[in-house]
C-alpha cells in the first residue's frame, strides 16, 4: 500500500469508525483479498467527548464488529476480552450492555492489530480511472495536528467503502455561539472537554431529548450541590420518552425490516422516518430511571431540587446577555413563550450524516439521485453509478433515507459488512434468509399461512 506498489487494491476504506472497522475485520478473513482502510486521525477514538463514566452502549455486546455474522472471528469482543485476560471478570460482571469506554478500547485494539488499518492518512479525492479500471484515490499523510507531513500520492482500488462518519447537528439559531470559542455554548460531542468549566457555571441548560442529552443532564446533576443544582433541560419532543426496547419492537433493526423499508416508495419512506423517533432518538429506560432516582434522593430532606425538565419546547432564538445566554422558548402545545437566562448551554441535538461530496465530487456526474437529490443506494449498500464506472462505491451510515432506522445501529454493522464482502469476494459469508418473526408487509413470502421459520442460510451479493 505504497506509491511504489501501484497494484490496485481490491477494497479501500475511507474512514475508520466502527462500521468500516467491521468491514476491515470481516474482510481480513478472506484469503488474498487486498484491502486498506485509511483515516486522517492519529488513532481510533470513538466519541471521546461523550465517554462519560458509567455510560453504556444501547445495544448488547454481541453487536460488536463481527459476532452477528461470524462469532468465531478473532476480532470479536469476547476474543478481545480473552486477549486482555478479562473473560472471567466479564463473566461475573454479567454485563449485557458494555461500557462505552470498553467498546472504545475494544475497537482501538482491533485497529492496532489489523494490518489493513492505517491512521494519519487523509483521503482528499476519489475519481474513476477508466484506463486502470479502478478508482484513483488521492491520499495525503498528516501529522497529529492534521497538518500535511508529506506530499500527496495516489492509490488505486477496484472498490471503495465510504465510512466518513457523522457531524454534530447544531440548530441554526445556536450555530454562531457554538462556533465562537468565547461563548459558553458547546455541542454535546465536546462535553467532556469542557465539563469542568460547565459544572462550575451557576446555571446550565441542556437542549435535546436524546440519549446524549439525558446522559449529559444526569452527569451534571450528579456533580451539582443539593439545592443549588441550577439545571434546565428542554426538548422539542412532547415527552422525555423511553426508547423502544420491546423484543418485537426491536425487530425493526433487522435485515428483514431493512429490506421491507427499501421496498417502500420514496415519499412513504420520508414520511415514516420522523415518526420512528422513539426507535433511535429517545432515551434508554435505565437512564431515565437513574435521572428520576437522583432527583428523588434530593427530596429526602425536604424541598425540591433546583431543576426544570420541560419537553415540548422549541428554542426559537438566542442572544448574548452580558456574560449569559438568553434563549427564547416557545411551547408547542400551550402556544406560550418564555425567556430563559442561563450561564452555559450544552446542545445535545444529535448528528447529521457527513456530506460525501468533498471526497467523491468527481463521481457526482456518474451518480443516480432520488427525487430529493440524494444518492440512490442499492441493496448491497452501493451508490448507483452509471455504466462508465466499473467498480463499486459502498457507503456506511449514509443511507438512512433508503435503508431506514437501522442504518446507524451497531447491531446491523456486521451484516452490512458481510453483504459488502460478499459483493466483491469469491469467499462469502453465509447469512440467514430470515431474521425477524414479524412480517412487515403483505408481499413478504413469510406472510403466507403455514410458512415455517427457515433455519437455512444464503449468501447475499446484493442487488
Amino acid at each position: 500500500m505504497t506509491p511504489a506498489d501501484d497494484t490496485p487494491l481490491d477494497l479501500l476504506g475511507v474512514g475508520i469508525g466502527p462500521f468500516n472497522l467491521s468491514l476491515a475485520a470481516l474482510a481480513d478473513g478472506v484469503p488474498r483479498l487486498r484491502t486498506a482502510f485509511l483515516d486522517q486521525r492519529p488513532r481510533f477514538h470513538w466519541h471521546p467527548g461523550l465517554l462519560i463514566e458509567g455510560s453504556t452502549l444501547q445495544v448488547p455486546f454481541l453487536a460488536d464488529l463481527v459476532s452477528m455474522v461470524d462469532p468465531t472471528s478473532q476480532w470479536s469482543f469476547l476474543n478481545h476480552l480473552r486477549a486482555e485476560g478479562r473473560l472471567f471478570p466479564f463473566y461475573f460482571a454479567e454485563r449485557f450492555h458494555v461500557l462505552r469506554t470498553e467498546f472504545d478500547a475494544y475497537c482501538r485494539w482491533v485497529t492496532e492489530e489489523l494490518p489493513s488499518c492505517r491512521f494519519g492518512r487523509r483521503v482528499d479525492e476519489v475519481r474513476w480511472d477508466a484506463g486502470r479500471e479502478a478508482f484513483a484515490v488521492t491520499v495525503t499523510p498528516v501529522d497529529e495536528s492534521g497538518t500535511p507531513s508529506a506530499d500527496s500520492h495516489r492509490l488505486h482500488a477496484r472498490h471503495v467503502a465510504l465510512g466518513v462518519g457523522t457531524v454534530p447537528r447544531v440548530p441554526e439559531q445556536l450555530r454562531r455561539f457554538v462556533d465562537d470559542p468565547r461563548m459558553p455554548v458547546w455541542h454535546s460531542s465536546a462535553y467532556l472537554d469542557h465539563r469542568d468549566d460547565i459544572v462550575n457555571r451557576p446555571h446550565v441548560t441542556v437542549v435535546g431529548s436524546g440519549q446524549s442529552g439525558a446522559e449529559v443532564f444526569l452527569d451534571l446533576l450528579r456533580h451539582r450541590p443539593h439545592g443549588r443544582e441550577g439545571l434546565s433541560w428542554v426538548a422539542r419532543t412532547p415527552a422525555f420518552a423511553p426508547m423502544e426496547y420491546s423484543k418485537l419492537g426491536l425487530e425493526q433493526f433487522t435485515p428483514d425490516y431493512t429490506k421491507y423499508f427499501r421496498g417502500l416508495k420514496e415519499p412513504v419512506r420520508d414520511r415514516l422516518l420522523p415518526d420512528q423517533w422513539q426507535l433511535y432518538k429517545a432515551i434508554s429506560g435505565e437512564t431515565l430511571g437513574e435521572i428520576h432516582d437522583e432527583l428523588y434522593r434530593r427530596t429526602v430532606d425536604g424541598g425540591w431540587p433546583d431543576v426544570r425538565l420541560t419537553p415540548g419546547v422549541h428554542v426559537g432564538a438566542a442572544r448574548e446577555d452580558g456574560l449569559r445566554i438568553e434563549l427564547s422558548l416557545s411551547h408547542a402545545q400551550q402556544g406560550t413563550d418564555a425567556t430563559l437566562h442561563t450561564d452555559a448551554v450544552v446542545v445535545a441535538t444529535g448528528y447529521d450524516e457527513r456530506p460525501l461530496g468533498p471526497v467523491i465530487g468527481p463521481l457526482e456526474p456518474h451518480m443516480s439521485l432520488d427525487a430529493s437529490g440524494r444518492p440512490e443506494i442499492d441493496g448491497a449498500h452501493r451508490l448507483v453509478l452509471d455504466s462508465r464506472v466499473g467498480g463499486s462505491v459502498f457507503v456506511q451510515n449514509a443511507e438512512r433515507h433508503s435503508h431506514g432506522v437501522g442504518t446507524p445501529d451497531l447491531g446491523l454493522a456486521a451484516w452490512r459488512s458481510a453483504v459488502i464482502v460478499n459483493s466483491i469476494s469469491e469467499k462469502v459469508y453465509s447469512l440467514p434468509e430470515r431474521t425477524a418473526f414479524t412480517t412487515f408487509g403483505l408481499r413478504d413470502p413469510a406472510f403466507a399461512p403455514g410458512t415455517g421459520r427457515s433455519t437455512r442460510t444464503t449468501t447475499l451479493h446484493g442487488s
